[in-house]
């Protein structure tokens, strides 16, 4: 996933057509059971790495409502899959590779930005 929307989102959904990996739904469209705001599919998102910043940061207009979140890597597999059973993330599972997860589809991912900053969840800045 990389990046991560907090409930800090007013739900103005200005970051669902910027993003050019379609990674971002409405809140009427989270697949989380108690969805209440914008969510970034973690399987999809790709941090808009060709970029000098994510797109849906570059165009919310919430300062500290998009943070950095763990790289989308197998490395980070536990991770992500902690978060679907504690129900932060909710990852599209596939009909012959199962879940979706870093392990079974890696996502590109910014190294500039350091482990300890996505571990503390640190807005992403424009």
């Amino acid at each position: 996933m990389s990046v991560y929307i907090t409930d800090l989102c007013i739900n103005c959904d200005a970051c669902i057509e910027e993003c050019p990996a379609t990674a971002i739904v409405s809140a009427d469209e989270s697949p989380l059971t108690d969805g209440e705001y914008t969510y970034v599919k973690p399987e999809k998102c790709i941090e808009c790495v060709d970029t000098t910043v994510p797109k849906c940061a570059d165009v919310c207009p919430t300062e500290g409502c998009i943070v950095w979140d763990m790289p989308y890597i197998p490395d980070y597999d536990e991770y992500y899959i902690q978060g679907q059973e504690n129900g932060k993330y909710s990852i599209r599972t596939h009909k012959k590779k199962g879940v979706l997860s870093p392990a079974n589809q890696p996502r590109p991912f910014r190294d500039s930005i350091s482990l300890t900053q996505r571990a503390e969840s640190m807005a992403v800045e424009v």
